[in-house]
């Protein structure tokens, strides 16, 4: 019995639940649900209504962000690459994009509405715990090659 209660308390989601506050669980599952709700309203009418010829890459890859938002309402921290990849696509963007064609004053009739979009994405600097992520993703060892 003792061994049973010892495995379930250090069990990676009990870990992280304990390395995390409660109020910022709640706070990236607001993220996720976020994914959830935008990504939902713009990309599942495109998967589910386009044109047989369509290419869909994107589309799909959306979609597949997506489904795996949901799984973020449950498991906020095991999905954590969820967000931090949000994040750094964003930040890519601003970067390598944004600003650029902001500076040179050549944007896309889109600029407003994308640099909106994707600067709300800034939030996730504050959201992501990052303490949390340098010590499950960078400091732990990783798993064994062979």
């Amino acid at each position: 019995m003792a061994s049973t209660a010892a495995s379930a308390s250090s069990s990676p989601h009990q870990d992280g639940a304990n390395e995390v506050s409660l109020t910022r669980l709640y706070v990236m599952r607001v993220m996720y649900l976020v994914l959830v709700i935008g990504l939902g309203a713009m990309i599942v009418p495109e998967i589910l209504d386009h044109d047989l010829t369509s290419r869909g890459v994107i589309p799909s890859l959306l979609g597949a962000v997506w489904v795996l938002a949901f799984l973020g309402l449950r498991y906020p921290l095991e999905m954590l690459p969820l967000l931090m990849f949000e994040f750094v696509w964003k930040l890519i963007w601003m970067v390598s994009y944004g600003l650029p064609q902001w500076s040179s004053g050549q944007q896309p009739p889109t600029f407003a509405e994308d640099s909106f979009n994707i600067a709300f994405g800034a939030v996730l600097l504050f959201v992501i715990p990052w303490g949390y992520a340098k010590r499950r993703f960078v400091k732990r060892p990783g798993a064994r090659w062979s």
